[in-house]
């Protein structure tokens, strides 16, 4: 299992133990469960705290997943790894909603806040609100780990797609400035490709619109390898599926793979690396094929967090994996901004209330739950949802707080252990590691 997370009686971070060290700490009355998630204890006064050994944090950044291991360089051994989950594709899909709802309402003549000018002006270095997300969610997980350990440095993974080569392969020259759209416009440029015919039921003759093979609704961009040509009737036909639930897997070869997540790395990098080296810390950066090279010459799977610990070329020659269990962290956010909740239709049906606790608690807290009697007599663990009267939501039943004893306040993350622990060590196939 992954090592436990000790702090000494002043709050600061000691050298992290094993979990059966830790269990006898807590039998012993020497230690005190400071947090469950990682999993945290700390020393009570009169107990002396072990120096702290240096580590290194490593992050290997990525657009719907990011992986973090705590490597100990002395040793080799990966004392903690987590695997952290974005939610910039919700954001992105609460923002597309919200214009839904505004330009319906403003279509119809109903209530709606006004537009405002368009002269306001974005800062240096603006990023969209889900490309925003992915960086504070890995800032906020880089302050809590140097909290709970003694972080000494941190390697992260500085990758850079060349998008132009994940599309074609053997483009050189004046080409990169070129583009494929060069000397076309896109209608003229998908009539010739599809020779002006219907991609679905080969008609020809007829007007033909320009149709998305994966629907931007599926996760479809507007990159021209993603459009072809289609009738009316078989626009409408195809709907929101994609080219291959429509019958035509052929197509959707044809298309080239999404960039859409190599696009939010390259768009982000920078300045993950300029909040990482404001804090102080010196900072390694490593490419994407350092890693690999890493990876394979130790003989390791292919996951987030081994990637991680990989990173960078500090990375041990013999790497300690055994019994680590990863940590599975889902970002779910603190509720949301919206005041006014709508239905289908655009109108509203209720409001959002302006407190967020009721009698100390909120929505998700994770709780234990002992029930003596009644239907749902027994013991439950989860996370509640309040009411503002005590009665709150938790496993699907209605509970009384008075049965309810909070395990974790609500930070806006959601955890599970992942995978199954490693058993073998990690034995490089060739000693030493990339000069």
């Amino acid at each position: 299992m992954s090592s436990v997370f000790v702090l000494d009686q002043h709050k600061q971070p000691c050298t992290p133990v094993h979990p059966a060290a830790a269990r006898r700490l807590l039998t012993e009355g020497k230690a005190a469960v400071w947090r469950r998630f990682p999993f945290t204890i700390i020393l009570k006064p009169d107990v002396p705290g072990e120096e702290p050994a240096p580590l290194r944090l490593k992050l290997d950044p990525g657009s719907k997943t990011t992986g973090i291991a705590l490597v100990d360089d002395a040793t080799g051994q990966v004392v903690w790894a987590a695997e952290l989950t974005h939610r910039g594709q919700q954001l992105r899909a609460a923002l597309e909603h919200r214009r839904a709802t505004r330009r319906s309402r403003r279509q119809r003549h109903t209530r709606y806040r006004q537009p405002r000018f368009l002269n306001r002006t974005r800062p240096k270095g603006w990023l969209a609100p889900s490309l925003q997300s992915r960086i504070a969610h890995v800032e906020t997980w880089v302050a809590r780990i140097r909290r709970l350990a003694p972080v000494a440095a941190v390697s992260l993974e500085l990758v850079r797609f060349d998008m132009h080569l994940m599309q074609d392969a053997e483009i050189s020259g004046v080409a990169y400035q070129q583009g494929e759209l060069a000397g076309y416009e896109v209608r003229q440029y998908l009539l010739e490709k599809w020779q002006r015919t219907c991609a679905y039921c080969g008609e020809t003759g007829m007007p033909l619109e320009i149709e998305h093979l994966t629907p931007r609704s599926r996760g479809g961009s507007d990159r021209v390898s993603n459009l072809t040509l289609a009738c009316h009737e078989c626009n409408q036909k195809k709907g929101t599926k994609t080219a291959a639930e429509f019958g035509h897997p052929e197509l959707q070869a044809k298309g080239k793979q999404l960039l859409k997540d190599a696009a939010a790395v390259n768009s982000t990098r920078w300045a993950l690396f300029e909040r990482l080296k404001a804090t102080g810390l010196p900072v390694e950066v490593g490419s994407g094929g350092l890693t690999q090279f890493n990876r394979t010459q130790r003989g390791l799977d292919k996951t987030h967090w081994l990637d991680a610990a990989c990173v960078g070329a500090s990375t041990p020659a013999l790497l300690d994996t055994r019994g680590i269990q990863p940590l599975v962290i889902k970002a779910t956010g603190h509720g949301t901004r919206q005041m006014c909740r709508t239905n289908a239709s655009g109108f509203p049906i209720r409001h959002k209330p302006r407190a967020k606790r009721f009698q100390g608690w909120q929505t998700g807290d994770l709780v234990k739950a002992i029930i003596h009697s009644g239907k749902y007599a027994g013991r439950y663990t989860g996370r509640i949802a309040i009411r503002f009267r005590p009665s709150f939501r938790l496993k699907g039943f209605d509970v009384h707080p008075k049965h309810l004893t909070r395990v974790q306040r609500a930070d806006g993350y959601d955890y599970r252990a992942g995978g199954t622990p490693t058993k073998e060590r990690a034995i490089p196939t060739h000693a030493g590691s990339r000069a």
